[in-house]
């Protein structure tokens, strides 16, 4: 796919990407000008611009630069070099997990027309997502970024199963009725891609990462993307994608047919 206006560089070698911009000509073009950083930049954090990016396969992080205040973040649009993905038939359940499965209750949020959510209360979504940020920091889980998340949840349409449109997901893990696990990301088709997650006790996040891997497997989902490489990825059934087999696979999951059992 050609641009229709030349790349944008930063002074440190970075692309930047504006608003009026095509995310999707963008990352087509990664592997073919050789771009080996795995971020972009942007100073775009409206829900409109974060789901176009999504929609585009980037992950979307921030991070407040030096000496700058909380509200002066910058948006960096990822595109690993290399993709840690997983196919559901490689999913692996340690005899350890499936033991403990019976003790948990798994519930999502944002993933067709099923809303956790108290009469006049949160989201499951919002209460995942600040937890990850309680847990993991605010590194790159901004406040410009998490309003962003928050406000794409809130407009994104209830539908009905996998859609070309991003969703703000959220899995929840509950054992006699209190939440003991959870993760975040955003669904594109039939791709559904991790963000954050936590757990507040043994083995719960473990659970609910296995849970998880069913329930996306039983929605007609083709794969789950894991983002960065980590040891627990691979000993989930996770593979490794370059960028360019990444996107020719998010492509082809994001406008395919639904395939559901």
């Amino acid at each position: 796919m050609a641009l229709l206006h030349p790349l944008k560089f930063t002074r440190s070698g970075h692309i930047r990407i504006d608003s009026d911009d095509d995310p999707r000509a963008i990352a087509l073009v990664l592997d073919a000008i050789s771009y080996q950083e795995e971020f972009c930049l942007a100073l775009d954090f409206s829900p409109a611009f974060i789901a176009r990016l999504m929609a585009a396969g980037f992950l979307v992080m921030s991070v407040v630069p030096e000496d700058a205040g909380p509200d002066d973040a910058i948006l960096l649009p990822e595109m690993h070099l290399e993709r840690s993905v997983l196919f559901f038939d490689k999913l692996h359940e340690s005899r350890s997990a499936r033991r403990l499965i019976p003790r948990y209750e798994l519930r999502v949020d944002g993933l067709g027309r099923e809303t956790e959510a108290a009469p006049g209360g949160p989201f499951l979504f919002d209460t995942v997502l600040e937890r990850c940020a309680q847990v993991h920091g605010e590194d790159w889980l901004t406040p410009c970024l998490r309003r962003g998340f928050h406000a794409l949840r809130r407009a994104q349409d209830p539908g009905n199963g996998p859609s070309p449109e991003p969703r703000m997901v959220s899995f929840g893990l509950y054992r006699e009725g209190r939440l003991v696990a959870g993760e975040f990301g955003a669904a594109v088709g039939r791709v559904y891609t991790s963000y954050s997650g936590y757990k507040d006790e043994n083995s719960a996040g473990t659970v609910q990462l296995i849970l998880t891997g069913r329930l996306l497997r039983d929605r007609g989902f083709a794969f789950w993307d894991l983002g960065m490489l980590l040891p627990y990825k691979g000993g989930l059934g996770a593979q490794t994608l370059s960028r360019r087999e990444f996107l020719e696979r998010f492509r082809e999951a994001q406008n395919g047919p639904r395939q559901c059992k």
